[in-house]
């Protein structure tokens, strides 16, 4: 079985590929970037090729606004890209110091917009949201998820301005997007969400099955497929052993409280907490 950090990397690889390609299926980064909001501490990059010494970096202060040469002053708060890019131009337009001013402005670095990343991935924390940011590439800098994450994804869109992660049992289900991680490590990218300011990103633990018996390395394993079957369960324990018989399986399972033993198929599906059980064979 393939290691799932494993096809999550090869899938990260993949979007890359598509991203660079221009085949994006959810969403246009380079219309995302240019319909980014920009906030306090984003650092902008300004070219100038009238004069090169107009070009450089420059942050975004708490008031919104950035000094740039000749003209001072700017509001870039709450602006977009082509908007700041506008202002800047008809600024140094209306100052006499150029007539048609050629310009660009892009994002240098995200300060203002943040994402919260939590649960079971190798590096939770805040990051900062670019203007094209989606899940894949949210997972990619939490360092993927953990062996023991579930299939999915919850994605909890913050009611209001968020200090620090909602969690989906806190939110109504209008706020809440689940995504199946293994459609995307299929590359169906149609389910790559794309993120916003405040998001919360939570990996849910992978709830337990236990294999135990003739199977060649007995124990309990991370359920992180909805619709396993009995047949799944085995191969995590590698396998039946020569002397376990493919007949003599049985599921035990609380139910209300109370112990069942079920006689099972390989084609059944298990559910959350059951210990399969492999019996030996006759002869």
């Amino acid at each position: 079985m393939v290691c799932r950090s494993r096809r999550l990397t090869v899938l990260l690889r993949l979007w890359a590929v598509a991203a660079g390609a221009g085949q994006t299926p959810t969403i246009d980064p380079a219309s995302a970037t240019s319909d980014y909001v920009i906030g306090p501490q984003d650092v902008l990059t300004i070219t100038s090729y009238d004069q090169a010494e107009l070009s450089g970096r420059f942050t975004v202060e708490a008031d919104g606004t950035f000094t740039y040469p000749l003209i001072g002053r700017v509001q870039a708060g709450g602006l977009t890209l082509r908007q700041i890019e506008a202002r800047v131009k008809a600024q140094l337009k209306d100052g006499g110091f150029f007539r048609n001013p050629q310009i660009t402005v892009a994002v240098d670095t995200y300060k203002s917009q943040k994402v919260f990343i939590v649960g079971e991935v190798r590096m939770p924390g805040t990051y900062p949201l670019s203007g094209d940011m989606n899940l894949v590439e949210a997972l990619a800098r939490a360092g993927s998820t953990l062996p023991s994450a579930s299939g999915e994804a919850v994605i909890v869109h913050a009611p209001g301005a968020a200090a620090g992660p909602t969690m989906p049992p806190n939110a109504g289900a209008d706020n809440t997007v689940r995504v199946n991680i293994h459609d995307l490590e299929k590359g169906i990218f149609s389910h790559n969400a794309a993120l916003r300011d405040g998001d919360t990103i939570f990996v849910p633990r992978a709830e337990s099955v236990y294999v135990f018996g003739q199977v060649k390395s007995p124990g309990a394993y991370p359920l992180q497929q909805k619709d396993t079957t009995v047949l799944q369960a085995l191969s995590l324990a590698g396998g039946v052993t020569d002397r376990g018989s493919t007949s003599r399986i049985q599921v035990i399972r609380i139910v209300g409280g109370e112990k069942r033993e079920i006689k099972v198929r390989l084609t059944d599906l298990i559910q959350p907490g059951d210990t399969v059980v492999v019996r030996e064979r006759f002869f």
